[in-house]
C-alpha cells in the first residue's frame, strides 16, 4: 500500500469510528478491500471516566455481549489512555478502572469469551497512534467531529483532546437514547447534570427521583411521537428495551396514565432490572485481586494480537525490515 492509500484509509477509518485489529493488519499487510484469511474480531472500548448509564448499556454493552454469547471473536477494552485526554485525579481513575471492569463483568461480558484488558497495559496502542498521528495532518484532524465536541467548551485544549481521534482506532456505537434533561441531546457520560441519565449504579431513590424531573412536555396523555414528544418517547423508549414491549403496548396499557405518573412507572420498571446488575457490581468490587487478575490476563492476550500488528506496522514505515 502506497503512503497515499495509507493516509487515506486511517482517516476513513477514523471517520467510520470502526477500526478494528483485524481490518488494521490487512491494511498494513495489503490492499485495502483485498480479501485474505485473517480472522474477524470485533473490538470495542468505553471509558472509565463515570458509571455506565442506559445508553452505554443498551448502544454498547448488551451488544458485545450478544456478539460474545453468539460465539464472534471480542475484545473490549477500558479505555483508560483515552481518559487522560482531560485531567483525572489518579486514585480516582485507578478507582473508575476497577468499576468498570466490575460493571462489565455483572452485565456478562465473560473473559473467557471476551479478551477484556486495560487499554494502557497494551503499548501497542501508544505506539501505533504515534504512526498513525505521523500520517496524519492538523487540518484533517481539526475537522474531525470528535475533536471538535470534546473541544468546543475548553478555552485552552490539550494536545491529547487533538490526537483523540487517532488513537480512537475503535469507538462505541452508543444507542441514542436521549438525556432526561435535555431531548435534543443524548444520553451523556460527560453531561455535567447528572440528573440527565439513569446509571447502573443508581439506587431506586436515584432513579425515581430522575425520572420525576425528566423533561416531558405540557400534554399529559402517553402517546409515542420522537419528533414532536421527544421527552416522552425518550421514557417510553426506555420501558421499552427493559420490558421488551412494544411502544404502541406500552402507550396502550399506559391509556389511563397522565405523564406524571407514568415517569414512576417508568422508575419502577429500570429500578427493578437494573438492581441484579448493581447488586453484581458491588460484589465484584469487593474483589480486587479477581480484577487484577481479569485485567491481567486481558492484556497479556491482547499483547499477542498486538504484537503481530505491530511488527507488520514497524516493518510497512521501515523500523525493521522483514523479508
Amino acid at each position: 500500500m502506497n503512503s497515499s492509500n495509507f493516509t487515506k484509509t486511517i482517516f476513513e477509518c477514523m471517520r467510520l469510528k470502526s477500526l478494528c485489529f483485524w481490518p488494521l493488519r490487512k491494511s498494513f499487510c495489503s490492499e485495502v478491500h483485498r480479501t485474505d484469511s485473517w480472522p474477524q474480531r470485533v473490538f470495542s472500548g468505553i471509558q472509565p471516566t463515570g458509571a455506565i448509564h442506559l445508553g452505554n448499556y443498551f448502544g454498547a454493552v448488551a451488544r458485545w455481549r450478544e456478539l460474545q454469547d453468539g460465539g464472534a471473536n471480542t475484545m473490549c477494552c477500558i479505555a483508560d489512555l483515552h481518559s487522560i485526554t482531560l485531567p483525572q485525579e489518579p486514585l480516582q481513575l485507578k478507582k473508575n478502572i476497577y468499576q468498570m471492569t466490575a460493571t462489565l463483568l455483572a452485565c456478562g461480558i465473560d473473559p473467557e469469551k471476551t479478551i477484556l484488558f486495560q487499554q494502557s497495559q497494551v503499548p501497542q496502542h501508544a505506539e501505533l497512534c504515534w504512526v498513525l498521528a505521523c500520517h496524519s495532518t492538523m487540518a484533517r484532524l481539526a475537522h474531525l467531529p470528535q475533536f471538535r465536541e470534546k473541544s468546543a467548551s475548553l478555552k485552552e485544549v490539550p494536545v491529547g483532546i487533538y490526537v483523540y481521534p487517532v488513537l480512537q482506532a475503535a469507538d462505541i456505537l452508543l444507542y441514542r437514547l436521549r438525556s432526561l434533561r435535555d431531548p435534543q441531546k443524548k444520553m451523556s457520560k460527560s453531561d455535567a447534570d447528572p440528573r440527565s441519565r439513569i446509571e447502573l449504579m443508581d439506587s431506586p431513590a436515584d432513579i425515581r427521583e430522575k425520572c420525576k424531573k425528566a423533561v416531558t412536555d405540557f400534554t399529559s396523555a402517553v402517546t409515542f411521537n420522537p419528533v414532536s414528544r421527544p421527552g416522552v418517547s425518550n421514557l417510553i423508549t426506555i420501558h421499552s428495551l427493559l420490558s421488551g414491549l412494544s411502544p404502541e403496548d406500552i402507550c396502550r396499557d399506559s391509556s389511563g396514565l397522565d405523564t406524571g405518573r407514568y415517569k414512576l412507572v417508568v422508575a419502577e420498571v429500570i429500578a427493578k432490572n437494573i438492581a441484579p446488575i448493581r447488586e453484581k457490581v458491588i460484589h465484584i468490587m469487593s474483589k480486587h485481586q479477581y480484577l487484577d487478575d481479569v485485567l491481567e490476563s486481558g492484556a497479556e492476550k491482547a499483547v499477542r494480537i498486538a504484537r503481530e500488528t505491530w511488527n507488520d506496522v514497524k516493518n510497512k514505515v521501515g523500523f525493521t525490515y522483514l523479508l
